[in-house]
């Protein structure tokens, strides 16, 4: 009996033991420092046909070492910069966090505004106004430093005034971005007074405005310079060299390979400046890179820059990795990498090649719509206006005439569907109101605060053109594929072919730091 006792207490010690070590290396376990990294519009097909020209430092790295989901996408539709920052921010939908795009329609001045336009805070080293104001969840970075009860340091950098801002969120303790007129690294009086020392001296020394004049862009080295992924039988290399002057330097500047050494070489100051990463207390640092055509080209027209802008940004990434693990060592980073998600449409004329196709006129389709209405209700402008796909009708009016909202739209929706070139029309109220798991992506990139009472669904291979703004977006149904990638911080090494979102990134990294997911993400961890 004495024996099976002493047994008994040495098994409890044991596990008690076990349990207090296994809650020691848990602790140790979260990193002092997370990187989060979007690459806009960064593809898998051209992140692979590219990978001979890389380092053994950057993309092959993570691929290699880093636990890969090789096929992700975004829970909704449609996507652009700003929406999926702030989804991979927010880990939730439009639908939850406001931002459906780069800009939306005011429904009281019937404007386009920009998503993170907001006059109450002017610009530091730029003359634009910017705030998270209208992203309306917290934010990962929102929630470490309410974790952190504001000890964590928490930074956002990007070349785009909406990545910066979005990426950041509402407790950032800063946010910068490279302004468009004046090539300096600016922010906002929303995070800062006055901007801090270190960032005004590296305005006086490294900014882009200070290299702009000496600055060419060709290719990375003689390997990349004379192999071409796009090139077939019989064409001949494109060589390209390029020179940024003229009002539009710094904007051609940010959609080229070049910039993302621009992001670099600002982030590594930051850190070094702010101490990131150095303490017990996670820091959590956005960054955006950019992977998408020159001057908003198309493939066809700048194939041998988009090829050097990939074998650059390899480099930038592996020029960063490799700083932040010699300074702060590989277990103490966490780094996630995603795209946003979309790629700027292609321009070709499909007539040429027989290729079904069509434009969708949205000022006509209003002006018949307005008859159509006319002749059942009496005359009137029930159509108050219309923006991409959406169209806005006169609540005023229909309330006057005593017309339901759920009459009007549903009378539009059957008489728009009938016209040549429409796919699908969706109410307002169909959308808030879905139960059809084969619309849920364009319900969750709905918001009725943001977006029209009917929204428009066009053929592949459509475009749509709103004649009074000459804007147009060709519609396409395809997949842009792209992965997220996570390295560091003991990740281990997986490759993962099952379908995942980026809205499950938020709840991943607040798991792996011992936070609370954002207030909106209802998204399960990735692991």
């Amino acid at each position: 009996m004495t024996n099976k006792k002493y047994l008994y207490i040495t098994l409890l010690s044991l596990l008690g033991m076990s349990a207090e070590t296994v809650a020691q290396q848990s602790a140790k376990s979260a990193p002092r420092l997370v990187v989060s990294i979007a690459i806009d519009q960064l593809r898998s097909d051209y992140l692979d046909a590219f990978s001979p020209l890389y380092t053994n430092y950057g993309f092959r790295l993570l691929m290699s070492e880093g636990l890969v989901y090789a096929n992700a996408s975004f829970p909704f539709i449609p996507v652009d910069r700003s929406s999926a920052l702030a989804t991979i921010a927010t880990g939730t939908t439009p639908y939850y966090n406001s931002i459906v795009g780069n800009r939306w329609v005011n429904r009281e001045t019937l404007r386009p505004v920009f998503c993170i336009d907001d006059q109450r805070y002017t610009g530091l080293f730029t003359a634009e106004t910017a705030s998270p104001e209208q992203l309306s969840t917290s934010t990962l970075g929102d929630e470490l430093a309410m974790a952190s009860q504001g000890k964590a340091l928490i930074f956002s950098i990007a070349p785009f005034r909406d990545a910066a801002v979005l990426s950041g969120g509402h407790a950032a303790n800063g946010a910068l971005w490279i302004d468009d007129v004046s090539g300096n690294w600016c922010s906002s009086t929303y995070y800062f007074k006055t901007l801090p020392p270190w960032v005004s001296t590296y305005n006086g020394r490294f900014a882009p405005n200070q290299k702009i004049n000496n600055l060419t862009w060709e290719p990375f080295n003689d390997v990349v310079g004379s192999y071409n992924y796009f090139m077939q039988a019989g064409q001949q290399q494109k060589p390209f060299k390029h020179k940024f002057s003229g009002d539009q330097r710094y904007r051609k500047l940010k959609t080229s390979g070049m910039v993302n050494a621009e992001v670099t070489d600002f982030a590594r100051r930051c850190i070094e400046s702010t101490g990131m990463g150095f303490d017990a207390v996670t820091d959590l640092l956005s960054l955006t890179y950019y992977a998408g055509t020159y001057d908003q080209l198309s493939v066809t027209d700048c194939q041998m820059e988009l090829q050097d802008t990939y074998v650059r940004l390899d480099y930038e990434i592996g020029r960063l990795m490799t700083f932040l693990e010699q300074r702060i060592g590989r277990d103490n980073v966490l780094f996630v990498i995603t795209s946003t998600g979309y790629c700027n449409n292609e321009t070709e004329n499909l007539e040429t090649y027989h290729i079904p196709t069509g434009t969708f006129y949205m000022s006509r389709m209003a002006n018949l719509l307005n008859m159509y209405f006319g002749a059942i209700w009496g005359q009137g402008k029930y159509v108050e206006g219309t923006f991409r796909n959406q169209v806005f009708l006169n609540h005023q009016l229909l309330e006057t005439r005593k017309i339901s909202i759920s009459d009007a739209t549903s009378r539009a929706q059957e008489f728009v569907a009938l016209m040549s070139g429409v796919r699908n029309v969706y109410t307002s109220l169909q959308l808030l109101t879905n139960q059809n798991e084969q619309i849920q992506r364009i319900c969750n990139g709905f918001n009725p605060q943001h977006c029209g009472d009917l929204v428009l669904e066009v053929a592949p291979g459509w475009q749509i053109l709103n004649e009074d703004s000459q804007e147009h977006e060709f519609s396409r149904a395809s997949f842009t594929p792209f992965p997220i990638i996570i390295y560091g911080a003991g990740t281990r090494a997986e490759r993962i072919t099952t379908p995942v979102t980026t809205d499950r990134i938020a709840p991943t990294v607040a798991r792996s730091i011992r936070i609370r997911a954002p207030n909106a993400c209802s998204s399960e961890p990735l692991f």
